[in-house]
């Protein structure tokens, strides 16, 4: 049976007695039941989990006794940062949830030309640290006990004047000439994703200017929530731990 998962994002140690945070403490006893001495997985994203049980539920507090540390992790090889245009609605949220279980390492999110959505100060803030939740949670689901980083929002030119960190950049263009396939394999890769509408032409050529090569998936023009996923899933297929068991 699999034992339900919980990020806590103090840090963990065998044999301590920890207090879950009010939202996991809700969800695992509102929603999933769970008694006193139930067992569990935690983990606080500095990587492993610790087997653990509740030791008592005090009203809507759960306290929690840490067992052993287990030294596993479900990463991917492949270092992949997903640049993501903010999407409306709650495709932003469908998009980081998804590129979690498919592995992505760390998430930025930019402002664009052709951006719905449009963000700052405060909102953006909040708009952030909710990101950062959705992708914590992704980690419970899908087993990696590692939690993907949401960069603050920033507009993407700016981001575009950053240091490539000797990262594979590649953005998708259905027009493209290449194909992921045709490129040496990479192990860092910076993966830029336009808004509804795709990449303003003036975007593109600055992306292009600061090492982005555009590459295509096929003959079909994708939605800005299934571009970015479709590529995290071709290069794990590719070069990552997609068939490797």
């Amino acid at each position: 049976m699999n034992l339900p998962r919980f990020y806590c994002r103090e840090a963990l140690a065998p044999g301590a007695r920890v207090e879950l945070p009010a939202p996991v403490a809700r969800h695992a006893v509102r929603v999933l039941r769970l008694p006193p001495g139930a067992p569990m997985l935690l983990f606080d994203g500095r990587g492993g989990e610790y087997l653990a049980h509740i030791e008592r539920i005090e009203r809507d507090r759960v306290l929690a006794e840490l067992a052993d540390w287990r030294d596993v992790e479900r990463e991917s090889p492949l270092a992949v940062t997903l640049v993501q245009a903010l999407q409306a609605g709650e495709k932003m949220d469908f998009t980081i949830q998804k590129a979690v279980e498919l592995g992505v390492r760390d998430i930025v999110p930019v402002t664009s030309r052709r951006s719905v959505l449009r963000l700052a100060g405060e909102r953006a803030g909040k708009r952030v640290a909710h990101w950062q939740g959705v992708a914590a949670a992704a980690c419970e689901q899908c087993g990696r006990n590692q939690v993907p980083l949401v960069a603050p929002l920033e507009n993407l030119e700016n981001w575009l004047a950053r240091p490539a960190d000797g990262a594979l950049r590649l953005m998708l263009a259905p027009d493209a000439q290449q194909t992921l396939a045709e490129l040496p394999p990479a192990g860092c890769i910076q993966l830029l994703i336009g808004a509804e509408g795709g990449l303003d032409p003036q975007e593109v050529t600055a992306a292009g200017q600061v090492g982005f090569q555009a590459v295509r998936l096929g003959p079909r023009v994708l939605r800005t929530e299934t571009a970015g996923l479709a590529a995290l899933a071709a290069l794990q297929l590719l070069w990552g731990d997609f068939g490797k068991g």
